[in-house]
């Protein structure tokens, strides 16, 4: 019986150890400096940014989209309804930046039960030119956020450029948790994926490719009802034979969870989608949960002495490669240390995350509730009353 256990818990460091390692490389793989210079070929783009309420940081985030250093450039903006505030905000940068083309679409029209795909396809009327790059709201970039998004297109066998974010948290502890599982955990994972091969992630933070792509796959109505649309829109385009490049551009999003209860509804919300799209891998999601493997590994072999000098190395490795990942986003922050304390329960709200979302199987998103289906697809159910973004077993 000992003899088991100690193998277990050696399995169990090992594994976390490696892993943490491998995280952490992908992270300082992806961030090491790039010297390709950008091509000079600039074709004219149309973002396309779907709006919903006066979100955090709109104004600022918004913004940074008009001070683009680029030669040609239309930014469309879409709500459902005209009284939606985020139109006081779209009017404010419209008399700020007269010389840009900035549209505005008030649309209610809808078309599948995914509410941005709607709103997308609602503005694509209003889209000028051919190259399309679709970003989230809370997204803030740099003003060569376009010239570095874009490059790639100018490949012909390129069929979508898609990005890595990390989050920025107002100074709420849930946001700051919030923040952590982003740019911690969901982020590394997907850089280490990254790192051996994997071309099959997007993230609708952008995603950018050439309208003629766009009309090949069937439009954006093909993916108008699932809830990973992001992803569903890569695999369409993977299917044509086209590749997605994973670009070097890292955005910043807002952050902003102001109670417990919306932490947990986003997170449940995300983990549904992860088993929604991988759901056999998604029960060994654990093997990613680098520290709380270690520990429940070191448990297992602290009382075997003929293992114990080995258990104790694989456990500092792994707990110095989280540290690791805590640390690699905040290099240059003065304040760098001051969420250490809250790593533990970080770690822990994780592990709960993702054993509730075995027994969670709808999702309520502004006031409407879904079913989700093996498929992917969103089926609106009967309106819910309550707090918006909440899942229900």
């Amino acid at each position: 019986m000992h003899l088991t256990l100690a193998i277990v818990g050696l399995g169990a460091l090992t594994v976390a150890a490696g892993y943490g390692l491998l995280a952490l490389m992908a992270v300082m793989v992806w961030r090491r400096p790039q010297t390709a210079p950008l091509p000079t070929a600039r074709p004219p783009v149309t973002v396309l940014k779907p709006l919903c309420g006066a979100e955090p940081r709109l104004y600022e985030n918004l913004r940074s989209f008009c001070q683009q250093v680029y030669p040609q450039f239309q930014l469309v903006f879409g709500v459902r309804d005209a009284a939606d505030p985020a139109i006081a905000v779209v009017e404010r940068l419209q008399n700020e930046f007269p010389s840009l083309p900035i549209d505005i679409e008030v649309n209610p029209e809808q078309f599948g039960n995914n509410r941005k795909v709607s709103n997308l396809i609602n503005m694509l009327g209003r889209a000028r030119h051919d190259v399309l790059v679709m970003a989230d709201s809370d997204t803030f970039v740099g003003p060569d956020y376009l010239a570095a998004v874009t490059a790639p297109l100018l490949n012909g066998d390129v069929g979508m450029v898609t990005c890595v974010f990390w989050d920025a948290p107002t100074p709420r502890i849930w946001s700051r948790l919030g923040a952590m599982y982003i740019n911690e955990w969901y982020m590394p994972s997907v850089l280490l994926a990254w790192l051996f091969g994997h071309t099959g992630y997007a993230s609708g933070q952008t995603l950018c490719l050439r309208r003629e792509t766009l009309t090949m796959i069937g439009g954006l109505r093909s993916i108008a009802s699932h809830l990973a649309e992001d992803n569903r829109l890569c695999e369409l385009v993977r299917e044509r034979g086209l590749r997605i490049v994973l670009s070097q551009y890292l955005l910043r999003t807002a952050r902003d969870e102001a109670s417990r209860q919306l932490l947990v509804a986003h997170e449940l919300r995300w983990m549904g989608t992860l088993k929604v799209l991988r759901p056999l891998s998604f029960r060994l999601l654990f093997l990613s949960f680098s520290a709380p493997l270690a520990i429940f590994g070191g448990a297992l072999t602290v009382a075997q002495p003929a293992v114990a000098p080995l258990a104790w190395c694989l456990l500092a490795t792994a707990l110095m490669a989280r540290l690791g990942l805590y640390l690699a986003h905040r290099v240059g922050d003065e304040r760098r240390l001051a969420d250490l304390w809250l790593l533990p329960a970080r770690e822990l709200l994780l592990c709960w995350i993702w054993g509730r979302s075995f027994f969670t199987s709808r999702l309520t998103w502004r006031g409407n509730e879904f079913d989700v289906g093996a498929d992917g697809i969103m089926r609106e159910l009967s309106p819910v009353a309550g707090p918006p973004e909440i899942f229900r077993v």
